[in-house]
């Protein structure tokens, strides 16, 4: 006898029944949206789980990161998909739905034997490593280094030299020119036409140590940054005024990214033939080094091929300066960094 209200039952099979998944099980599509609709813009400043993006209308955002995203770094200078809340309005939280591929990194770890990289600034052209000639004293092991990532992370750079109405940077200078590297004296009493013309429509990124005048250069470039400057101690040594970075937009097209200052610079993610690649009559003449070879010459590596260029040549001179970045590579700890600098 058929059941009231549901006619013959012999007439249904099982796919006419309908199970209704509970709410612990219901199968969740992998498949994510494309988000083809989404505004692109960089990132110019990051804060706490908050990123600021500046869109390609103009229009600056508040964002957050997608979840599906939670894994993928997002730095200042990246270039980023947003969709969500893009009208720029006080209280609007946008979402950043994907990352662009980056065309440079520059990236340290916090000293030689640390695993772990950390990224100073992503998709910068141009590197602004700024140096005081005197007040703090010039670190040359930190600037070797900072060439060093320069180098590796395929961005240019360029020497800054602050301070330099205090004490004469020439002899300094001559060292980093002789790795076909611009050097730009900015002190304050000195004109800054040349080197704004240098860094105009590009994006560049400042690094420096605390107290050698980051902030000071920044709002020269940028006169509306106003960024906060500070002191340097009685010991020779400057306070953090930049706290985390930003990306400042120049009159004429382009951007300056200014970092916080950095107290160390590891090298633990960069081998020596990545420094070596960036000059290619050294990487050539290496071939003829005997196996082993570490290139630093006698007594360590005396059968070294680069010894046969006459030192006072220019391609001398480079092996030189090529020669202490190696060094530089090389010294495992922030002791003999110093050590380093004081010989010097």
């Amino acid at each position: 006898m058929a059941r009231r209200g549901f006619g013959d039952l012999s007439r249904y099979d099982e796919s006419d029944v309908r199970i209704r998944p509970g709410k612990g099980s219901r199968p969740r599509s992998k498949d994510r949206p494309s988000h083809d609709d989404a505004k692109h813009g960089m990132v110019v400043t990051k804060d706490r789980g908050r990123w600021g993006v500046m869109l390609d209308d103009d229009t600056l955002v508040t964002c957050m990161r997608a979840r599906e995203l939670k894994r993928l770094s997002i730095e200042v200078g990246d270039r980023v998909g947003v969709v969500g809340d893009t009208s720029g309005e006080k209280d609007t939280l946008a979402r950043i739905v994907k990352r662009e591929d980056r065309t440079s990194v520059l990236r340290r770890t916090a000293d030689d034997t640390d695993p772990y990289e950390r990224i100073i600034v992503a998709n910068a052209e141009l590197l602004l490593i700024v140096v005081a000639a005197a007040d703090p004293p010039p670190r040359t092991g930190f600037v070797e280094r900072a060439l060093v990532a320069a180098f590796d992370g395929g961005v240019t750079p360029i020497v800054c030299m602050t301070k330099s109405d205090i004490a004469d940077p020439s002899e300094f200078q001559r060292e980093i020119e002789d790795l076909d590297v611009d050097v730009y004296e900015v002190g304050i009493e000195e004109p800054i036409d040349a080197l704004v013309a240098r860094i105009t429509g590009h994006v560049s990124a400042l690094i420096g140590h605390s107290g050698v005048g980051k902030s000071t250069l920044v709002n020269r470039i940028v006169p509306e940054a106003d960024r906060e400057t500070g002191e340097v101690s009685g010991v020779g040594k400057g306070r953090h005024t930049s706290t985390q970075s930003v990306a400042l937009p120049l009159d004429g097209g382009g951007w300056v990214i200014d970092t916080p200052g950095i107290r160390s610079f590891g090298l633990a993610h960069i081998s020596p033939e990545t420094i070596i690649d960036v000059f290619p009559e050294l990487a050539v003449a290496t071939e003829q080094c005997s196996r082993g070879c570490n290139h630093l010459g006698p007594p360590a590596d005396p059968e070294c091929a680069w010894d046969e260029f006459d030192l006072d040549s220019p391609i001398g001179r480079r092996v030189a300066a090529v020669r202490r970045l190696l060094e530089a590579l090389h010294s495992n700890n922030e002791w003999e960094l110093k050590q380093l600098d004081e010989e010097r």
